[in-house]
């Protein structure tokens, strides 16, 4: 896909893995709209994005369909449409034994980690078509095939991701829509309460994360990756 004036939609775009695949596909030619929840963080991710290209941003809890909806048709009326779907946005509950976690904090997980994601395909897969074809990827984690103690709201949303990602992927090809999801192992972000440093330099930092999302976009049209596993190439001997 050449992603000259290519319109791309990246979830929770504002920090992180979100934000370091919006600079790259800005710096690669193409539009982006990014979404957030917090209107300031969005803001201020806009104002530094901009000087990259054309790029605009809606406040948007995608656990709210109905907030999904309007920010996608907000994309749709600023950049004319939408040929990539990044689904990044997600949130992280670690260290909690499913006896201690709260029926609310396990439904968040769930609603925002997978809910919000088929939110997004539900609603951008028709902009894609009108367009002749895209592609949709989902950050997932390998902790969607590798389950883990005080994570089972995310083991649990980030398996059903990959379920979903598969069975999306087989239903849309046809329609030149590819799918793939990317399944990062230990990531240097912010993400469930943890702080980017650089004692964790070993951990893939979220500028991988973006070169994989650039390949995959640019791979030959007839090949699809339909998952990616990432991990540290060097994590600290246990």
């Amino acid at each position: 896909m050449n992603l000259e004036n290519k319109i791309a939609v990246v979830t929770g775009g504002t920090k992180g893995i979100g934000r370091a695949i919006a600079e790259s596909l800005l710096k690669a030619g193409a539009a982006v709209f990014i979404c957030a929840r917090d209107k300031s963080e969005l803001k201020r991710a806009l104002e530094q994005l901009s000087a990259l290209g054309k790029v605009d941003g809606e406040v948007c809890d995608v656990r709210s369909e109905a907030q999904v909806k309007m920010m996608l048709k907000e994309c749709e009326r600023i950049f004319g449409g939408a040929d990539i779907l990044i689904n990044n946005a997600g949130i992280g509950i670690i260290g909690k034994t499913v006896e201690e976690m709260s029926a609310e904090e396990f439904e968040q997980t769930l609603q925002t980690n997978l809910f919000g994601v088929f939110y997004c395909c539900h609603h951008a897969i028709p902009m894609l078509k009108r367009r002749g074809g895209g592609y949709i990827i989902n950050i997932s984690s390998l902790a969607g095939q590798n389950a883990h103690p005080r994570m089972a709201a995310y083991n649990a949303s980030k398996f059903g991701l990959n379920g979903f990602t598969e069975a999306l992927m087989q239903e849309v090809r046809a329609d030149r829509i590819k799918v793939t999801a990317i399944c990062p192992g230990s990531v240097n972000t912010y993400f469930g309460g943890d702080q980017p440093s650089g004692d964790k330099a070993w951990q893939i930092q979220p500028e991988d994360i973006a070169e994989v999302v650039i390949d995959l976009l640019n791979m030959n049209a007839r090949a699809l990756p339909s998952k990616i596993e990432m991990r540290p190439a060097n994590p600290p001997k246990k």
